[in-house]
């Protein structure tokens, strides 16, 4: 392992995590991660942010669900807001992330969530309080990864098992990156409009995230919370606010 990098493990009788000291209020967190190779099935490798606050908790998640050998990679996305989830949806990565380090990044300003592969956003979840949506942007949160066993429900929803020959799993880490308002902090840094994040090339997509984000949609996504009427007959009103 190069300097710099480090990893988390699971077997059958431990997981691993990290957390970071600090939590923010809205900023930029990235880390480049080597996730899981082979016969990754029933793991899931997660790197979020969580409010740890129980019933109204807010997060903003990425959890990279393991696969069987040669099968797609998927990434599922999902929002906490006030306590409320189940907003899932899942993207089929376009490349092999166990093969090299790839960067994922949680932009988190007034105005939207962005998550990004590489620098492309596969799902943006936007601040409608106008329309009468919640929006998380009082709780500070804190930046987390950890590897861990859900063989019940991870690989195919649950069809695919781990293969316990196969461990110890190992995920690996560098680069990792924040810049936010560190809570507690100074009172005027999570409202001030001067931090980069806030800055107008941030507010919204640019025409080019924008093409790459429908792109994402059209060709590598494979579930959408939104669409599932199963589960919400009627679609949840953040769904209608596009992009």
């Amino acid at each position: 392992m190069a300097a710099g990098e480090f990893s988390l493990f699971s077997t059958k009788t431990q997981g691993c995590g990290f957390a970071s000291r600090s939590k923010y209020l809205f900023g930029s967190v990235s880390m480049k991660i080597k996730l899981v190779p082979g016969d990754s099935a029933g793991t899931v490798t997660a790197f979020y942010m969580n409010s740890d606050t129980d019933n109204v908790r807010d997060e903003l998640d990425f959890e990279f669900l393991g696969n069987r050998t040669g099968q797609p990679y998927t990434v599922q996305t999902n929002v906490y807001v006030h306590g409320k989830g189940d907003k899932e949806q899942r993207v089929n990565l376009w490349f092999d992330p166990s093969a090299d380090f790839h960067t994922y990044t949680i932009l988190w300003n007034h105005h939207h969530a962005v998550f990004s592969v590489d620098g492309i956003p596969i799902r943006v979840y936007k601040n409608n309080e106008a329309r009468g949506i919640p929006f998380p942007k009082l709780q500070p949160m804190g930046v987390y990864s950890t590897l861990w066993e859900a063989d019940d429900w991870a690989t195919r929803g649950g069809l695919e098992k781990i293969n316990w020959s196969k461990s110890p799993f190992y995920a690996y880490y560098k680069d990792f990156d924040i810049e936010g308002c560190a809570m507690p902090g100074p009172a005027y840094c999570a409202n001030n409009p001067r931090n980069w994040w806030e800055g107008p090339a941030y507010q919204q997509l640019s025409p080019a995230q924008a093409r790459q984000y429908r792109w994402v949609r059209m060709n590598h996504m494979i579930y959408d919370y939104c669409t599932d009427k199963s589960r919400n007959p009627v679609t949840p009103p953040e769904c209608m606010a596009g992009i």
